[in-house]
């Protein structure tokens, strides 16, 4: 059976129902962002993370994270580590999401299934919409699968969340490490639900895998004759800038670049996909450094992931790396790059 297949009528008509019925219960008047629980999906047995937003007036949604990665992201987002006013949060969310939106953000896809499924909808954070999102790449319809979950997560989003109204206490556990979970029973042709505490097994961070010179990349280096100058600012990051390749879901390129920490002078910047760059990275660097013939005395950086990738070639090259909390030449040249793309 094709996983990815798009939703059916049936599939989509249970959807909607249940966005609707979401809606009108309208939780996000006495639950806020902070109140996660899980509802596990009975297919494939993953944890969603469900967080529900609104309290602010702002924004009306569910979000159901998906796994602990999932919960990871929406983590760093509620406690602040992230703004989720700040571009860097699409990047990182893994989850399902269905919110309300005004029309003018819908799609063509979204307003032909609504016109399909004879409903109507009017006014401000009143239309149905739902997305994947899924780290580096554009926000997207939903499989088959991915809408029977986000149905079974509105509907129990509407049941716990009317326990809570009742019991605001209930989601608190005595080890903070436990979170509340709705957990499937199947009998015979139907689904049950029972109540569980579960512990997320987080997975050991892979923002950004260290990256490793072979002996072929070190010989080359060692063979240049350098001139030591200079402060180099280096951060790799996303650009919100699309890209579409074939019938592939569209993707955010990712950016490594190295800005002179006194000029501004932008020394190097390569843009590639996410997952290729710690395979790239080292090659495309090394071929820069011996057309440059110019090495660093120190390297800044303001996250630990870029701080690992750059030590085997800090090491060799015999330049500082140096963890601060601003890269003020290269941010105003990701601001320059930002207002140059929209």
């Amino acid at each position: 059976m094709n996983t990815d297949r798009p939703p059916s009528h049936q599939e989509w008509k249970a959807l909607y129902d249940a966005a609707i019925e979401f809606k009108k219960a309208a939780p996000w008047d006495w639950m806020h962002d902070i109140d996660i629980f899980g509802v596990q999906d009975p297919v494939r047995g993953e944890t969603g993370y469900c967080c529900i937003m609104g309290a602010a007036g702002e924004h009306y949604a569910l979000g159901v994270y998906l796994g602990a990665e999932g919960l990871a992201g929406i983590m760093r987002i509620v406690s602040g580590d992230i703004s989720p006013y700040n571009g860097e949060a699409l990047f990182i969310q893994k989850c399902l999401m269905a919110s309300f939106e005004d029309r003018k953000y819908l799609q063509k896809e979204d307003l032909q299934q609504i016109k399909a499924l004879g409903l109507r909808f009017r006014g401000n954070n009143a239309w149905p919409m739902f997305r994947n999102y899924t780290p580096g790449l554009v926000p997207w319809f939903l499989t088959g699968k991915e809408a029977g979950f986000l149905t079974l997560a509105l509907q129990q989003a509407v049941e716990v969340s009317r326990r809570f109204q009742k019991d605001p206490d209930m989601l608190n556990h005595s080890s903070s490490e436990q979170y509340f979970v709705r957990v499937p029973v199947k009998q015979c042709e139907s689904i049950l639900w029972k109540d569980e505490w579960i512990e997320p097994l987080f997975p050991e961070s892979n923002d950004f895998p260290v990256m490793a010179l072979d002996e072929t990349l070190l010989k080359r280096l060692k063979k240049v004759k350098f001139q030591q100058k200079g402060i180099w600012e280096v951060d790799f990051f996303y650009v919100p800038a699309p890209i579409k390749e074939k019938e592939d879901r569209p993707y955010y390129p990712y950016m490594s670049i190295m800005v002179e920490h006194n000029s501004a002078f932008i020394f190097y910047f390569q843009i590639e996909k996410r997952d290729e760059l710690t395979s790239k990275f080292p090659e495309k660097f090394v071929s820069f450094l011996e057309s440059a013939k110019i090495k660093p005395k120190e390297f800044l950086v303001k996250r630990d992931e870029v701080y690992a990738s750059l030590e085997p070639f800090a090491s060799i090259l015999g330049s500082k790396i140096k963890m601060v909390e601003n890269l003020p030449m290269l941010d105003d040249a990701r601001r320059s790059m930002r207002e140059f793309i929209r």
